[in-house]
């Protein structure tokens, strides 16, 4: 069954990004507001598709603005300016959707002038900061991770962990972050700095098995016959008997969240973004 890339690559956040919750009410800037007051912000925060659109995903998004709005960071966002990067359009053949997406939106980021940019997608990483410097667009990206565990060394970042302590948390490293980009450390630095115990999933780093939803798969049906790959990597991970399963990446969390409820553990194993944790540890 092809895929419908309007709905995939074509996309658009409709607001600006305002979250509500029991605890405050976040409104973030974005680059054109700041523009029309003769401003511009040091880091733009790429939120995809994902992040804008996807209940489960939100709740990233939200979690990580409090841990920008908490450590002060001077951030915005593209808000209705920014459409998908067109990643699924290109992991599944589709050249040239992916192109016209890219150029959009590299004409907005140059427009602005931005350099500095990150994300909580891996995909979207991998694709901004290998990928659209083919076609004109040359940034600094960095994954959520690495940005928390920048603010971490620098001592801008403190975790109180208690929510943690005497728990037991595991890590599944999303592809586009660990093998296609050799970031394995930045999201163990973080949960190794909390008194939880970390155990590690047996295939993990470079030898990590995907969640199945990477180059596209998130869109189709498994082929028949063969195991759901989201199921196999649930049972790595619930092999080390964790009350958490740490990601990060809206992917996987969609995919280890459904491997939860298939094995029947979602009372007892909860999937978090490593951005929730932090929040979390922080009491945000």
């Amino acid at each position: 069954m092809p895929l419908d890339f309007r709905k995939v690559s074509h996309t658009k956040h409709r607001k600006k990004m305002t979250h509500t919750d029991n605890k405050r009410k976040v409104n973030v800037r974005t680059f054109a507001q700041l523009a029309a007051e003769g401003k511009t912000a040091e880091y733009l925060f790429w939120v995809g598709s994902a992040g804008s659109y996807d209940d489960r995903a939100k709740k990233i998004t939200r979690d990580f603005v409090r841990i920008l709005e908490h450590c002060k960071i001077d951030y915005a966002v593209l808000g209705t300016e920014e459409t998908d990067t067109g990643d699924a359009a290109k992991r599944a053949g589709n050249e040239f959707g992916f192109q016209m997406q890219a150029l959009q939106n590299i004409e907005v980021l140059n427009g602005y002038k931005i350099k500095k940019i990150f994300t909580c997608d891996p995909h979207d990483f991998n694709i901004l900061k290998n990928e659209y410097s083919e076609l004109g667009g040359k940034y600094q990206v960095l994954h959520h991770t690495q940005f928390i565990a920048n603010l971490m060394d620098k001592g801008n970042l403190n975790l109180t962990d208690s929510a943690f302590e005497t728990k037991r948390i595991t890590y599944h490293d999303p592809c586009y972050l660990g093998r296609g980009n050799n970031e394995y450390d930045a999201p163990r630095t973080i949960l190794k700095s909390l008194r939880a115990e970390f155990r590690e999933i047996d295939r993990h780093g470079d030898k990590a098995l995907c969640c199945g939803a990477g180059g596209s798969q998130m869109f189709k049906e498994a082929e028949p016959g063969h195991k759901e790959i989201f199921v196999e990597r649930t049972e790595d991970a619930l092999k080390v008997k964790p009350d958490f399963i740490a990601t990060a990446c809206p992917f996987c969390m969609t995919m280890l969240t459904d491997g939860i409820k298939m094995a029947d553990k979602k009372d007892d194993v909860k999937v978090l973004d490593i951005a929730e944790i932090v929040a979390r540890a922080l009491d945000l």
